[in-house]
């Protein structure tokens, strides 16, 4: 399975998430890193031009996914897997409270 999300800052393009059957892997784009106003999506995952790899998704965007009574709402109309983090976060994340948002690629 390899599924990919794009990131967004403050409704900015800034870099792409994917999951493999290896792991996850993170990157910000070189249009974004280039942009003089860019920002780190948190301070776990710094600017830079080198992939994040991780056998488990990041920290941040594990975050990103709902919890308690919202994240049972997500599972029940969506019939999803609570074990899957990547689908829910493709699924639930399009529209975060926050800067960041995470839309299926």
């Amino acid at each position: 399975m390899n599924r990919k999300g794009l990131v967004y800052y403050n409704d900015n393009l800034c870099g792409r998430i994917s999951e493999s059957d290896e792991g996850y892997e993170f990157e910000y784009f070189n249009e974004w890193l280039e942009n003089p106003l860019a920002q780190a999506v948190s301070i776990t995952l710094p600017l830079t031009s080198e992939k994040y790899i991780s056998k488990t998704l990041f920290s941040f965007f594990d975050g990103l996914i709902p919890e308690g009574w919202l994240l049972d709402v997500a599972l029940k109309n969506w019939k999803l897997n609570p074990r899957d983090r990547m689908g829910l976060l493709l699924s639930t994340c399009k529209d975060c409270i926050g800067a960041v948002s995470v839309r299926e690629e």
